[in-house]
Parts: C-alpha cells; structure tokens; sequence
C-alpha cells in the first residue's frame, strides 16, 4: 500500500482511539510507519535526503522503543503494509502532520497519567515525535531546495 494512504489511515486510527492503551497502540503504530518509510527514502529516495532519513528511522525507532511493542497481529501492522512512496513530498507532509498529532495525543495523555512510569513514557515519546518530525520537515526543506535548483537549472538557455 502507498505511503500516503498508510498515514491517512494512521491519522484516522489515531484520531479514533480512546484510552490510554489505545492511545499508545496508534502512537507506535505511527512511529513504526514513520520508521518503515525513513527506511525506504534511505534506501531508494533521493540522494540528498538519504542521511536525515537514516535519522527518521533511527529517531521513529526509539519511539517504538520506549513504548515497547503492542500485541497486534501481523495483518495490523501499518509499517508492513508499505509498499510504495510515490509521491515522497506528499507523503513527508502528511508525516509531519501524523508526528505533530502524535505529539499532541501524547500530551495529553501525559497530563492525565495516574502514574509517574506512564507519564515518563510519554515524555520521551513526545521527544521522539518531535525529533522524528524535525527531521521529516528538514528532508522537505531539501526536497524543495533541490526542486527550486533544477528549476534555476531549467531556465538558464543553454549555450
């Protein structure tokens, strides 16, 4: 399945979950897709993208890390339904939003959290959003340098 598709469904999952556990569930269902396409932009995505998105995957896997797996059968792990990233920019923008709403559903879990562990769980997982969303909008920022390059490039008559 295309990237873009898999965020758009991690953002209504996200956005449709209830408690707590469910909250987590969808959190590291994000940052597991955001890890699986950091991984495919290192490996066949442009060049200049290829070291933030080592970072994304790095970054998306501490995530995952800190909230430690949820029991989910293999056919509800959005990560291993991707297939495709056809449009690299759309799908860097959609993550950035999913990491954003990650930060924010985190938040507030966090402030209602009974106990200090769930708390703190959540503090480094909003690190992890954050960073992980950080570097998404610096891979955008190249794709957009690189477009307006080529661009410049086009427009200069050749001699």
């Amino acid at each position: 399945m295309d990237a873009v598709r898999l965020i758009l469904t991690s953002r209504r999952e996200l956005a449709d979950s209830g408690e707590g556990a469910e909250i987590l569930t969808q959190v590291w269902q994000a940052q597991a897709l955001a890890q699986a396409i950091g991984s495919r932009l290192a490996v066949s995505g442009p060049p200049e993208l290829r070291g933030e998105a080592l970072g994304l995957t790095e970054l998306a896997g501490r995530g995952c890390g800190v909230l430690g797996a949820p029991d989910l059968d293999p056919g509800e792990l959005l990560a291993a339904r991707l297939t495709e990233l056809e449009d690299a920019r759309q799908a860097l923008l959609d993550l950035a939003g999913l990491l954003g709403e990650v930060g924010i559903a985190l938040v507030g879990l966090a402030s209602s959290a009974d106990d200090q562990g769930t708390y703190w769980k959540c503090m480094e997982a909003i690190d992890a959003a954050d960073e992980s969303r950080d570097r998404v909008l610096e891979m955008l920022r190249k794709l957009t340098a690189r477009e307006e390059r080529e661009e410049r490039e086009a427009a200069v008559p050749e001699r």
